[in-house]
């Protein structure tokens, strides 16, 4: 995998997150949760299963409406900053926000490229009736967003397959079409969430390189959601780490895998447990918690109709 980048130096506030608190009846799924994601960065949320990580994704991009707290985005350099609160997920896409999902979401009978030049047309002014009529400048958008979703493929090392249908595709390669399609918006902020799920080893290691050369060649900053601490630790800035729906702590990657109140979050034990286990073994930190844990992965998706928990 790659190695760690260093952290951008600028500033610029990409999500601006303020004591947010989500209910569901009873169920508090985030608890005065707050944060700050830079620009040009990419921070990584872990936790363990629950902890309310698809839950703060839902609630940057439309689809949950925090009972309290506010939540501002600048997707895009310049941009000021805008409430997502209340606001539609199509309405969030526009403002250069871009996500995947924990389950793929494809269109399975449509090419690749078809699926890539649905993303891109998202940013075009042609309409069912200059389709219809096929004005001269409706044609030369065609032409254009058929080139731009080409070049996504060729950068997500999908060319080759671009008239294949996307239901064929193996099923890393599916990860990474999900990832061009999102790329189509021209965001300036991506969200992925879990994208390494149900992918072999080499796929993890392609995927952390693509990660990596999204954030570095094309300026996007990026908002990952994952379980493998490899991979989180290879091309994360900074991370996040939630538990039972509250921010337990943030800091580099160094930092975050030795800190025994992270670790022992895991492990589902005390920090002071966690500290002493630690301290009769210096070498232990998050990623051999996470062997220890967690059984080996598949190498192939979901079963089909099968939807993994939340979070």
């Amino acid at each position: 995998m790659t190695q760690t980048q260093t952290q951008p130096q600028t500033r610029d506030v990409v999500f601006d997150v303020d004591h947010v608190t989500l209910r569901f009846g009873g169920v508090v799924s985030l608890n005065d949760v707050s944060l700050q994601m830079y620009r040009g960065e990419i921070l990584a949320i872990i936790g363990p299963n629950g902890a309310g990580k698809t839950s703060l994704f839902n609630s940057l991009t439309g689809v949950y409406s925090p009972q309290q707290g506010r939540i501002h985005v600048s997707g895009r350099p310049g941009d000021a900053p805008v409430s997502v609160i209340g606001r539609k997920t199509h309405v969030i896409n526009h403002l250069g926000v871009a996500r995947t999902f924990q389950n793929i979401r494809l269109f399975p009978a449509l090419t690749a490229l078809e699926n890539v030049k649905i993303g891109v047309e998202t940013r075009q002014k042609s309409g069912p009736v200059a389709a219809m009529l096929g004005l001269p400048w409706q044609r030369r958008e065609e032409r254009e967003s058929t080139a731009a979703a080409f070049a996504l493929l060729r950068d997500v090392g999908l060319a080759a397959r671009a008239n294949e249908l996307a239901g064929s595709l193996a099923y890393g390669e599916q990860r990474r079409l999900e990832i061009a399609r999102a790329l189509g918006t021209n965001p300036g902020v991506l969200l992925l969430d879990e994208p390494a799920a149900g992918t072999n080893p080499v796929e993890k290691r392609e995927l952390a390189e693509l990660i990596s050369r999204i954030n570095a060649e094309r300026g996007v900053s990026v908002l990952l959601i994952e379980h493998d601490m490899k991979l989180v630790m290879s091309v994360a800035h900074r991370i996040v780490v939630l538990n039972f729906g509250e921010k337990i702590a943030q800091g580099s990657p160094q930092e975050i895998q030795r800190n025994p109140v992270v670790i022992a979050a895991y492990l589902g034990t005390s920090a002071e447990d966690a500290a002493e286990q630690a301290g009769h073994q210096p070498e232990m930190h998050l990623i051999d918690v996470q062997k220890h844990e967690t059984p080996e992965e598949p190498t192939t998706g979901p079963a089909a109709g099968e939807e993994p928990g939340d979070d």
